[in-house]
């Protein structure tokens, strides 16, 4: 009886692995499509481009007073700021409280965690003209400006 060869067993094993390894993934990668069909859904303006976003907006805790954000700068609870989990540094957005049509213009310097829906984390300042400073979290409309223009309502 003659011995099978090294090579050609060797190959049959890699292959069966590689194989085991595709079979074993595919769940995973059809979650992983789901879920990215999923935020683009959710994260899609519901009226258009120029009418923003539906999300959630939050205050930063005191502690974070005079620590550094993400783009280098001390926070200032008493400037109009914002972190957002995808906006760039420097970008203007005009956030609408929908509970009582307040608004005002921030600038994102800092990024927040990734969620599943729009959210931005505003300075205290921006919170207390939108209204909400007592009471967390507020629903708004975020629209995200051109450079150096202000929205008129």
């Amino acid at each position: 009886m003659a011995t099978p060869n090294p090579r050609g067993r060797l190959a049959l094993i890699v292959f069966l692995c590689q194989l085991a390894l595709m079979v074993h993934t595919l769940p995973l990668q059809a979650d992983e499509t789901k879920t990215d069909s999923n935020q683009a859904e959710i994260t899609a303006p519901a009226e258009g481009a120029r009418d923003g976003m539906v999300g959630i907006a939050s205050y930063y805790a005191k502690r974070y007073n005079g620590r550094r954000t993400n783009s280098g700068v001390r926070y200032n609870p008493e400037k109009l700021t914002a972190a957002h989990q995808d906006l760039p540094h420097g970008t203007r957005v005009k956030v609408i409280n929908l509970a009582n049509d307040k608004e005002v213009v921030v600038t994102v310097n800092d990024r927040c965690r990734k969620r599943s829906r729009p959210f931005i984390d505003l300075s205290r300042a921006a919170a207390r003209e939108l209204g909400f400073l007592g009471k967390g979290v507020a629903r708004v409309r975020i629209i995200v400006l051109a450079d150096g223009t202000q929205e008129s309502s």
